[in-house]
């Protein structure tokens, strides 16, 4: 979950008063700038993450990231997102699935923000095989 959190201080004191209580709860604040906190916790067994940056949600990474994927998802049919899902089960992150699947190198974070720039006649020459960002 992506929030809008202009005060870090008060979002992680939010956080620990509503979710401290949850299985596996932790929580990390970053150092830089914006100072993003990230809460991490179990629900019935169930895994969930809460972001927040002093950032609107459109312009944080974990948005761009999600919209890059869903259009991928859109562009690439059944069997692409049958290897995305294949990835994860495997036990990669969602990013790195991605890259993966796409056979993207470096950084799967940093090469999704890159394919989130391009549009989706380049997105589909990424996905042929033997594409690349760029080609």
């Amino acid at each position: 979950m992506l929030c809008h959190a202009p005060d870090p201080d008060l979002f992680a004191a939010a956080l620990w008063a509503e979710c401290g209580r949850f299985e596996r709860f932790a929580m990390w604040q970053w150092r830089k700038a914006d100072r993003p906190v990230v809460a991490t916790f179990s629900v019935e067994g169930l895994p969930f993450e809460i972001f927040g940056q002093a950032r609107p949600v459109a312009g944080q990474h974990g948005w761009r990231h999600f919209t890059v994927e869903q259009r991928l998802l859109g562009l690439g049919g059944t069997a692409f997102r049958d290897a995305v899902l294949a990835a994860r089960r495997a036990g990669a992150k969602t990013e790195p699935a991605f890259a993966q699947v796409l056979g993207l190198e470096g950084d799967p974070y940093r090469a999704m923000l890159d394919l989130a720039e391009m549009d989706d006649a380049g997105l589909l020459e990424v996905m042929k095989p033997g594409g690349s960002p760029g080609a």
